[in-house]
């Protein structure tokens, strides 16, 4: 494995360092201007600041039109419409899903992204062609990111004939994380549903991810039943909740329960930082103790026209709808689209201990690592410049926002 040097960065915005990277891993943070080691490949810093890669946890890889000519949006709204929309028209572009995947996968690399959790549609009508598609992507990029692929029944489990057994296969072809989507609103069966989702879990041993827009106590009601078998099956640090709309919506002292619940059992969150009344109260969640991570979600698609595949703008979006405003604020949401994404991931990776925890730039780390340009790092937010170098593994996969 390559070894680098980079020199004169801020590490979370410290004092001009240069950073020595051994192995995958760092290995040591030297004040800048010392000496290269000789043999190493250098990597100039240009002042510029280093903070862990950014870990995109929530984003629909067979779902995107970035890439092909514009289309203008007509999406209906709602998820089962536009689910449907989606059927009807995703097959029409120009360029098979397969190449449009390889290509926004390289695109989130491309901008600081080294660690994935990516969506895989598989329904009646596709079956596994998408997760075939999510599948070539992650090969052709397997030197620059780690691709976790979820089969996601965007359909429902329920709604449709044969769809647990498509979702089966995916598991068996690759698939590394359970989905499942609203037990109540969509499938209207929320028990029948959970038991198909925890039960193909726990027969291959794989973490789960529970898109779940339900609102209000609609939403609890649901999470509740999440939470109960999260506990009876010991997934302790496998269970994911997307979305997670119901805790923007749940009021004190019930929301503190909830979190002590869902802390308690390890139960991660990821969001996509909407606006409104999906804003989720991103300091409470991780003073309560919960892994949070942020994702890109659909990428112009049939669902709607927004999307770049740069999780650096959507960083800017979560502290925006948070309303934070001072720099350690914004560097929280920072460390949220990094480190805290990779905890999600991974739970062997330590969750962010509080709101001013900056992991993953010391030695003994892994060289997952992404320059920004920024007088700090919420500068580099504010300023989402293209002068970026991405480090993954301890090697530049991208610079200046094209893959190397």
């Amino acid at each position: 494995m390559s070894d680098l040097y980079i020199t004169g960065v801020h590490p979370w915005g410290a004092e001009l360092s240069d950073v020595e990277i051994r192995d995958g891993r760092i290995a040591a943070v030297h004040p800048a201007g010392g000496p290269a080691p000789t043999g190493v490949e250098v990597v100039e810093g240009d002042g510029r600041q280093l903070v862990p890669s950014f870990s995109d946890v929530h984003v629909h890889l067979d779902s995107t039109r970035l890439g092909l000519p514009w289309r203008p949006n007509d999406s209906p709204g709602g998820v089962w419409s536009n689910m449907l929309h989606d059927r009807a028209h995703w097959r029409e572009g120009p360029v098979p899903m397969r190449e449009r995947s390889t290509h926004m996968l390289g695109l989130l690399i491309a901008h600081g992204v080294t660690r994935v959790r990516g969506y895989a549609q598989i329904d009646a009508d596709c079956k596994l062609e998408r997760l075939e598609a999510v599948a070539a992507a992650r090969e052709t990029h397997a030197a620059r990111a780690d691709v976790e692929i979820i089969a996601f029944p965007q359909a429902g489990l329920l709604r449709e004939p044969g769809v647990p057994g498509l979702v089966e296969a995916a598991l068996r072809e690759g698939a590394t994380v359970m989905g499942g989507i609203d037990p109540c609103a969509l499938d209207r069966d929320p028990v029948r549903h959970l038991d198909i989702v925890f039960g193909l879990a726990e027969r291959y041993g794989v973490a789960v991810d529970v898109h779940l827009h339900e609102p209000g106590e609609l939403g609890l009601f649901s999470l509740g039943l999440i939470i109960e078998r999260t506990r009876a099956l010991d997934l302790r640090g496998k269970v994911t909740i997307s979305h997670a709309f119901t805790l923007a919506h749940t009021p004190p002292p019930q929301l503190d329960d909830v979190l002590a619940e869902m802390a308690e059992l390890d139960i991660s969150v990821a969001t996509v930082a909407p606006p409104g009344r999906g804003t989720l109260p991103l300091t409470r969640l991780t003073e309560a103790g919960i892994r949070v991570g942020l994702g890109d979600d659909g990428q112009r698609d049939y669902w709607s026209p927004y999307g770049n595949a740069d999780l650096l703008d959507r960083t800017w979006q979560l502290a925006f709808t948070n309303g934070f405003r001072n720099d350690p604020q914004v560097e929280h949401a920072l460390a949220v689209a990094t480190w805290g994404g990779a905890s999600v991931i991974d739970p062997s990776v330590p969750a962010l201990r509080g709101v001013d925890d900056r992991p993953g730039v010391a030695a003994g780390d892994p060289a997952d690592l992404v320059l920004l340009d920024g007088e700090a790092p919420a500068a580099a937010v504010q300023d989402r410049l293209p002068h970026r170098t991405v480090i993954h593994a301890g090697r530049v996969v991208a610079h200046d926002l094209a893959l190397v």
